[in-house]
């Protein structure tokens, strides 16, 4: 499941989405999972042009998205740049895009097969919880990390 959407943007046109800052990429995590929660602060943290705003899944915004793409939270996060929703090894490829410099080094993953990629994520996804744990709480976060947070 790399790209969910084929129309650009379609979610401006679903009422039960609430309007959100669409100028930069969105990234959904599910803000209960120690792994999730921890990678979406390691994204904002290396995100030095601040070009990706963040939402937990369990929010308003993030469940609506999870429903209009049709994805289940317990499969993936989810992507949203230019207007386009991304998952599992996909997402991430196109994650390392949007970071620039050195990161885009990570687009070699592309040499291997999707499906062993989406594989590998898919197995990690199952077991986040009982391998990394749950939080109840929201990490403490820096004032522009909170401005990014949506």
């Amino acid at each position: 499941m790399p790209e969910v959407s084929t129309s650009p943007f379609s979610y401006r046109d679903d009422r039960t989405v609430p309007a959100f800052d669409d100028s930069r990429a969105l990234f959904v995590f599910d803000g209960v999972c120690v792994l999730c929660s921890g990678g979406a602060s390691w994204i904002m943290q290396h995100d030095k042009k601040a070009s990706i705003n963040f939402t937990p899944a369990q929010a308003t915004l993030g469940r609506a998205l999870y429903i209009h793409y049709g994805v289940a939270m317990d499969e993936s996060y989810l992507l949203i740049a230019d207007g386009r929703a991304y998952t599992a090894s996909r997402g991430y490829l196109e994650l390392s895009r949007i970071l620039g410099g050195w990161w885009r080094i990570l687009g070699v993953a592309v040499l291997i097969p999707e499906r062993f990629r989406d594989w590998a994520y898919a197995v990690i996804a199952r077991h986040r919880y009982r391998w990394f744990g749950k939080t109840d709480y929201c990490m403490l976060l820096t004032a522009e990390q909170r401005r990014r947070l949506l």
